[in-house]
């Protein structure tokens, strides 16, 4: 890979990075730790992530379980999962915290992957704005006494990296739409 082409190769690795992690949020009928990778607990004053106060298992398929390590936070626990986006309720049994998700409904389903096409898209525009930042760029390199040949060859790399990251992006989407829509 040239040089000239690195920063553009991984400002679209960035976007398809975040669109993976975005992704692993959704959650899909089944118990996924992820779903609370956004939640945050105020840990003696502090946001702190669910994933730093305590132990998140997957008992059963459709379970999530939250062990904290002090008993003290499980209402704080409580209260920063109702505050989400989530849409379960917690049940606790004084030591354990139980997230149980229900089955999805085909019209929650055929929402949520709608979704999931329209952040697919916001992503492929991003990497395709990177892919005119560095169109824009190249073209400022034929100022600077670079040769028309390499200037070509340099915007092909860049068109073929662009459509790599392309595919990728609807791979991931086809993927996750059918996890979601597989009952």
């Amino acid at each position: 890979m040239d040089e000239r082409l690195k920063p553009y190769e991984e400002k679209m690795q960035k976007s398809y990075d975040f669109l993976v992690n975005d992704l692993g949020t959704i959650r899909a009928g089944r118990a996924n730790p992820h779903v609370l990778d956004k939640i945050k607990v105020d840990y003696y004053g502090t946001p702190t992530p669910i994933q730093q106060v305590g132990n998140i298992t997957v008992p059963e398929p459709r379970v999530l379980q939250i062990a904290p390590w002090e008993k003290s936070l499980i209402k704080d626990i409580e209260k920063a999962i109702m505050a989400s986006d989530v849409g379960i309720t917690p049940s606790n049994d004084g030591s354990l915290i139980r997230l149980v998700f229900p089955e999805l409904t085909e019209e929650r389903r055929k929402d949520l992957v709608k979704d999931i096409r329209k952040r697919g898209e916001e992503n492929k525009v991003a990497i395709r704005n990177t892919r005119r930042d560095g169109n824009d760029a190249l073209k400022k390199l034929a100022k600077a006494e670079v040769s028309e040949d390499e200037i070509k060859e340099l915007e092909e790399k860049l068109q073929k990296l662009t459509d790599k990251f392309i595919k990728d992006v609807d791979k991931l989407v086809e993927e996750k739409s059918k996890e979601i829509l597989t009952v």
